[in-house]
């Protein structure tokens, strides 16, 4: 029987092996217009699933994109559950890599014009928690549970970083609407019923990009 987590293998495995980007694969962004299969259930919005491998330097937005990998596409509940049952395992992962699961279109970087007056909830959760969690996020923004947000919801991010903790973060357009970013907390803590030893706060992607975005950031509003 064939491995049925393989869709990001071969991504991980040139990306531990050393080897370079040149290997992983050709940089595709965008896969073209997404198939709708009569019979299937049409999300309301398409997204794209991208893999990546946080470097030590990021030289720009130019250097940043050079790391993402475009793995696949989605725009029906069934083309998601097929992508999903072919990913490689959360747990087999090594740290310092993200999958991010965005709306097709916008790419999964702070610069990008969705993105570049937005921010980002952040959750940090042991990595046993963290693989229910991250289904359950993914599920909840294709199930359009963030209505009362409107189109705010960019795309949602998996960060594998130390053994014992991983991160959640979920991408939204405007930092300054405090109203909104308030009604996402809540109902991250309602449908990921997030434990209370967990770590959750909010960045602008602006302050990400003049302080980084692993460093503490002065000032952080609406924190949990």
């Amino acid at each position: 029987m064939s491995n049925k987590f393989d869709t990001l293998k071969h991504h991980v495995d040139n990306s531990d092996s050393g080897s370079g980007d040149e290997d992983s694969g050709p940089n595709i962004t965008d896969l073209g217009p997404i198939e709708y299969p009569p019979g299937e259930h049409r999300l309301q919005h398409s997204y794209c699933l991208w893999f990546s491998k946080r470097p030590s330097q990021i030289q720009g937005s130019q250097g940043y994109s050079q790391v993402l990998r475009l793995v696949g596409q989605i725009g029906t509940v069934e083309q998601w559950w097929a992508l999903y049952s072919h990913m490689v395992r959360l747990q087999d992962i090594p740290s310092h890599r993200d999958i991010h699961l965005f709306k097709k279109g916008i790419k999964p970087m702070w610069e990008d014009p969705a993105n570049k007056k937005g921010g980002k909830w952040v959750i940090r959760l042991r990595k046993e928690q963290a693989g229910r969690a991250w289904e359950n996020l993914c599920l909840a923004m294709l199930g359009e549970q963030f209505m009362m947000t409107g189109n705010e919801i960019c795309g949602v991010v998996i960060s594998t970083r130390y053994h014992q903790e991983y991160v959640l973060s979920i991408w939204n357009r405007t930092a300054s609407d405090q109203v909104t970013n308030g009604r996402i907390r809540d109902a991250l803590k309602r449908l990921l019923n997030i434990p209370p030893s967990a770590t959750m706060e909010y960045k602008t992607h602006n302050d990400c990009l003049k302080y980084g975005a692993s460093k503490v950031i002065p000032n952080n509003a609406l924190k949990s």
